[in-house]
């Protein structure tokens, strides 16, 4: 049986995920990424892991790999990597190519990947076209176009974080995870432990604290600001809301509705649908091995 094996590259965790074209998982394994940079550093590190990974079966004919961060055009080299700046530069496909040359190999972005995922892997059938925002430590961004990643003119389109918001700061910085925790500090208890409430005001917020309720309704707004303009560029009326925050996301969602109703004309406000993502943090791993079904240079 041929199987396929995705890696999504995070900050935070490195996930490995196998598969076979149909969708059905075999492994789902997660790695610490501060002890991947550790001794020889990242590169080596990663490459011994996947080694070892692959070892274990024989069956799988291609690796997807996906990155945090932006890529040159022909996906072989990481350009921005935030998380990993010691990748910048790499030659990472050809080291791994040098390294596993019998198998199909592809990486792209992680957001693009978890968008994938969705797609072809949610148990709710998704429209062949939908934009899909992450929203974590960071916010990411991708959009789905006729059942295609929409990678733009040079490769890295669609990446909303560092859109312009409110008070002259980007949307990352506004309602990434820092400025949800943020506002929640300022709106909650000025003199509280400054550290991560996100967790505990998702919890109030689902027993009625109306403080806490506030907050994730102002970042539904400050969200549908950029979706208004979002929206209106790329056409496209299914928005997918994913990461950690859409734990939030009936909190959240409210807000955005109330700015994009008052800010979109009814053609776009025709058809239009905000969900909830489905496959949580595995959707990077599982879009990363099925990056590869859709190549067929080797034989399979």
């Amino acid at each position: 049986m041929t199987k396929f094996m995705g890696i999504d590259i995070g900050g935070n965790h490195v996930k490995i995920a196998v598969i076979n074209i149909e969708g059905q998982i075999f492994c789902l394994e997660s790695f610490d990424t501060d002890e991947l940079r550790r001794g020889q550093g990242f590169m080596f590190n990663f490459a011994e892991l996947a080694a070892r990974c692959l070892s274990r079966d024989n069956d799988i004919a291609g690796l997807g790999i996906g990155l945090p961060g932006t890529l040159d055009k022909t996906r072989t080299i990481p350009a921005e990597i935030p998380a990993i700046p010691e990748l910048v530069g790499i030659r990472f496909h050809e080291t791994l190519s040098l390294r596993f040359p019998h198998l199909i190999l592809r990486i792209e972005n992680d957001a693009n990947l978890a968008a994938l995922g969705e797609y072809r892997f949610s148990p709710e059938p998704l429209p062949s076209s939908f934009i899909m925002i992450t929203m974590g430590t960071g916010i990411g961004g991708a959009a789905i176009i006729d059942g295609k990643i929409f990678n733009g003119g040079d490769g890295n389109a669609f990446e909303p974080g560092d859109m312009p918001s409110r008070e002259g700061k980007t949307l990352e910085t506004n309602i990434g995870k820092a400025g949800i925790n943020e506002m929640l500090n300022k709106a909650l208890c000025e003199n509280a432990d400054k550290g991560d409430r996100l967790k505990a005001s998702i919890n109030a917020a689902e027993k009625g604290d109306t403080k806490a309720q506030k907050v994730f309704f102002e970042v539904g707004q400050i969200l549908g600001e950029a979706l208004l303009s979002v929206i209106r560029i790329v056409d496209v009326k299914t928005i997918l809301i994913g990461g950690g925050i859409s734990a939030a996301f009936d909190f959240i969602v409210p807000g955005t509705h109330e700015v994009l109703d008052l800010g979109l004309t009814p053609y776009f406000k025709r058809g239009l649908c905000l969900r909830k993502a489905s496959l949580g943090n595995d959707a990077g791993a599982l879009g990363a091995a099925s990056l590869c079904f859709d190549f067929n240079d080797k034989q399979l």
